[in-house]
């Protein structure tokens, strides 16, 4: 296992801990999720650059990046619908907007096509970490919405994007 892949499955084993610590709830317990969940989010940027810059692209690190991200992202949001910092609902877009692009790109591969991650979609999940750590410091209702709000926009404009830059991946006209 290459050195991109390790940093991959460490995000993936911070997870469970980052989580353990927002339900222990001792003393300063967000300061310490707060750090874990950086650290995890850290090695999402570190990954990527040690995989393009020393040539570690691998099937695995295609699948398990992408995957170990959303893992730690639907962690932490989930969390902050349990303790009724932000709505069910808005969870539901974000997650809908997740399979709707994963489904997407497994059509666009049945067809001889791969659809690399656009722009907008590396903001939305930069935008989204870093409105978690807020979320992580501050418990301040208008903060929470806020990011919410930052967190809702980013996701439904990249998943547009991604269907309207990719619209001919479907034959719409068999629908």
């Amino acid at each position: 296992m290459n050195t991109a892949n390790k940093l991959t499955m460490l995000r993936v084993l911070l997870i469970p801990i980052f989580l353990v610590v927002l339900y222990l709830q001792f003393p300063f317990h967000m300061y310490y999720a707060l750090a874990v969940f950086i650290l995890a989010s850290v090695t999402d940027f570190v990954d990527g650059y040690i995989a393009r810059h020393y040539n570690q692209i691998t099937d695995f690190g295609k699948f398990m990046d992408p995957l170990a991200d959303k893992m730690l992202v639907m962690a932490a949001l989930l969390w902050f619908v349990e303790v009724n910092r932000l709505p069910a609902w808005a969870l539901l877009i974000v997650v809908v907007r997740e399979f709707a692009v994963t489904g997407l790109r497994l059509i666009a591969v049945e067809g001889g096509r791969v659809i690399a991650a656009a722009w907008s979609g590396k903001i939305k999940t930069a935008s989204t970490m870093v409105c978690i750590c807020v979320m992580l410091v501050f418990c301040h209702p208008t903060l929470d919405t806020v990011c919410g709000v930052v967190i809702l926009v980013t996701t439904v404009y990249s998943g547009l994007e991604y269907f309207v830059k990719n619209k001919d991946v479907i034959d719409w006209s068999k629908v």
